[in-house]
């Protein structure tokens, strides 16, 4: 991912004004609530993109750390009355610690082996969530009404401050994922993920960066699953650690207009040649 020139400059500002406009051209909620909700998956494809596209990490478990990030604060705020903010710090730093624990032991696996068990992974916490009474169980929780403010994230009279936080979110995770893709972090992904035995002849240590990938990605998701928390007041395992969550996540970034060089668009928006694997790629 080379510098942007002049006219990518100026459009990405044109579309920035556009969206930072949008809800004072469309007052009503509906189309505002659409917004949040586009920027809130385009934020956690944007998560994704740094796993599976840069570092080839196919993953359909994304919805684990969705799950984990608004279980999380939301838990904190409703036991400890923790803010909101602080909660989405510490829903990011446990989804990373988690995403570190899981991607360990599947270090060796590639292609389908690691897409395999990343599903698995998240019907494991889809299943836990699903039983453990201390988060409500099947039940769920439901947030506080708290007063409206910023400091508790949480507006009752529009949507307005929602669609705001969410675009600001948004950008970051972009900003995340441009450092990634033009640091020496990025180019130790893409030699990764196109040859591990290379990687290493090349003296990059594939464990230790394939976990950094997963980390970022993970913690960027929680954030998202936090906001989604605060913004719907209720949540349980059959609305935020379903399954469909993570391939919408995966379809929107492959889908999504992905460039040579950049990303999952490295093998023209394939899922089959993302997934493609030799023979021994499952590792010992």
């Amino acid at each position: 991912m080379g510098k942007f020139g002049l006219k990518q400059i100026l459009l990405a500002i044109i579309v920035l004004i556009l969206l930072i406009s949008f809800p004072w051209v469309f007052r009503k909620p509906f189309p505002q609530h659409v917004m949040i909700l586009v920027f809130m998956f385009g934020m956690m494809a944007v998560a994704w993109n740094i796993m599976g596209g840069y570092a080839g990490m196919f993953s359909f478990g994304q919805v684990a750390f969705f799950g984990i990030g608004a279980y999380t604060s939301s838990f904190l705020l409703i036991t400890y009355q923790v803010n909101p903010w602080v909660g989405l710090i510490i829903g990011g730093l446990i989804a990373a610690l988690v995403g570190l624990a899981i991607g360990y032991p599947c270090s060796n696996l590639r292609g389908h082996y690691f897409a395999i068990a990343s599903i698995a992974f998240g019907e494991i916490v889809r299943t836990l969530f699903t039983n453990w009474k201390l988060i409500g169980a099947a039940e769920g929780l439901t947030l506080p009404m708290l007063d409206e403010s910023f400091k508790n994230f949480i507006f009752h009279s529009s949507k307005l401050p929602y669609y705001y936080i969410m675009l600001v979110f948004l950008l970051l995770s972009l900003l995340v994922c441009y450092f990634v893709a033009t640091s020496k972090m990025g180019y130790y992904f893409r030699a990764i993920k196109e040859s591990h035995d290379v990687a290493k002849v090349l003296g990059i240590n594939v464990v230790w960066y394939r976990l950094i990938a997963i980390m970022i990605s993970a913690f960027l998701t929680a954030m998202a699953g936090t906001f989604y928390a605060q913004y719907i007041l209720y949540l349980d395992p059959d609305s935020v650690l379903i399954l469909p969550i993570s391939v919408q996540i995966v379809l929107i970034s492959m889908l999504g207009g992905g460039r040579v060089d950049s990303g999952a668009g490295d093998r023209g928006g394939d899922p089959d040649a993302c997934l493609r694997s030799d023979p021994g790629d499952a590792g010992p």
